[in-house]
């Protein structure tokens, strides 16, 4: 007899395949758009049922191109670029993946997810900055703050990224941040008068990374201590290098840079020598003692130079109570006798006397570009022949005020700083010379003078 024998194999295997998970998970948001999409089944697939055609992507209607890859239980979808921000896409397997038996999936599995925003590639900058580069005046206690284009990574807003210096000198302080702003508050105080320099650099980043593009840095100024009392205000009477209550005369040669004025209680035959030539519009008229572009006006001309001149005038008095009005003085009677100042040298300050001031030698002024002074003076002020008001430091004329009750002479060739507020009158002799400003509430008399205002 012949036998053969046989043994049968395992249960046929035709359990359908199913996925038992996704990546990203079905209905998620914030996916990051370069994700691979990802589907893990319940058991080993047939690799040759798992492509494009089975295992697809779409936004909306649109196929998103990509390539399918499948490896243990994983397939893999991998976008050709990265996927678009703020979108719904839907991912799907159809029934035509298979296991290793043939079994296909029940029916076909979709999930979808939302992608997030697109990433934040934008290099933060600096808006703004206090003080602003290159501003002067600036106070000793000053927070230096800049403010930036978006929001930072507070983390990397510090005393490394931060700074302040003087010259190569590192500024103490501390460094806070909040909202888009950022501050620099000194530990102690800063110099008068002194350049600082504040610097961010670009370790300082946004929230997603970007850093500055460049460094920013700028400078500033602190603010120079003034000395002596409050300026005098002149208003629209600074606008005149001469002005005067009852006529402005000149002989021989005269220079005078800056514009001339006489108050409404005179017309513009109170302007004496100056051979002035009246403009078409008769609102000024020019003189070739006046240097260009320096104008004359009087009360009778044009609109609206009335109403400029009575306004002038006005101030011109406001201005010379203001300066006689001021209180402690500083320095009162100085001088040996009272009132002979030549020879001194005159710090910032308030002086007073009583009765007459004379120059009989050369007299300094000195302090700084921001110091005042102011002289009140009961009498006459003198000034000999030959005799300088010298400037010293870095004092400048406008800084100056002398406040005249009586008269005041400017000898021959001698020469005057400031801005002369007198009740009475101004009198320059032959060849003296003036960097100031003459405002007289009487008369102002010239002979081959130079005037220039400060």
């Amino acid at each position: 007899d012949y036998v053969t024998t046989f043994t049968t194999g395992a249960v046929e295997d035709k359990t359908a395949p199913t996925v038992t998970l996704t990546d990203p998970l079905n209905s998620a948001t914030g996916v990051t758009l370069n994700h691979l999409v990802v589907t893990t089944f319940s058991e080993a697939m047939d690799p040759n049922t798992i492509t494009s055609s089975t295992f697809t992507v779409k936004q909306g209607s649109a196929t998103v191109s990509g390539a399918v890859t499948y490896t243990g239980t994983t397939a893999t979808f991998t976008p050709a670029s990265k996927l678009a921000a703020n979108k719904i896409y839907i991912a799907m397997i159809t029934t035509g993946a298979k296991d290793m038996a043939g079994n296909a999936l029940a029916s076909n599995y979709t999930f979808s997810f939302t992608t997030g925003d697109a990433p934040d590639t934008t290099l933060p900058m600096v808006n703004s900055t206090d003080p602003i580069n290159n501003a002067t005046g600036v106070a000793k206690n000053k927070v230096v703050a800049l403010t930036f284009s978006e929001a930072m990574n507070p983390s990397t807003i510090n005393g490394t990224t931060f700074t302040l210096k003087q010259g190569t000198t590192a500024v103490a302080g501390a460094v806070a941040y909040s909202g888009t702003t950022a501050t620099f508050t000194p530990t102690n105080n800063l110099a008068d008068g002194t350049i600082y320099t504040a610097t961010i650099t670009t370790g300082a980043k946004d929230v997603a990374g970007n850093a500055l593009a460049a460094n920013t840095v700028w400078s500033f100024t602190t603010v120079v201590p003034v000395a002596g009392p409050a300026a005098v205000d002149l208003k629209t009477a600074g606008n005149y290098v001469i002005f005067a209550g009852t006529g402005i005369s000149t002989t021989g040669t005269t220079l005078i840079t800056g514009d001339i004025g006489i108050s409404p209680a005179v017309t513009r035959t109170a302007l004496t020598g100056f051979s002035e030539t009246m403009d078409a519009s008769n609102v000024f008229s020019t003189s070739s003692f006046v240097a260009a572009p320096g104008k004359l006006y009087a009360y009778d001309y044009a609109v609206p130079t009335p109403t400029n001149m009575n306004t002038a005038n006005l101030d011109m008095i406001a201005a010379y109570n203001d300066a006689a009005g001021r209180t402690l003085p500083d320095f009162l009677e100085l001088g040996t006798p009272p009132g002979e100042i030549g020879t001194l040298t005159l710090a910032p300050g308030l002086y007073k006397w009583g009765g007459t001031v004379s120059i009989s030698s050369d007299v300094t002024i000195s302090g700084g570009a921001n110091d005042v002074w102011i002289f009140q003076i009961g009498g006459d002020l003198t000034e000999s022949s030959a005799k300088n008001v010298i400037l010293g430091g870095t004092a400048q004329a406008k800084n100056i005020f002398w406040q005249v009750a009586g008269t005041v002479s400017m000898g021959q060739g001698a020469h005057f700083e400031g801005v002369v507020l007198s009740m009475t009158g101004i009198t320059l002799i032959t060849g003296a010379s003036m960097n100031g400003r003459a405002l007289a509430q009487t008369a102002v008399i010239l002979d081959s003078n130079a005037v220039t205002k400060p």
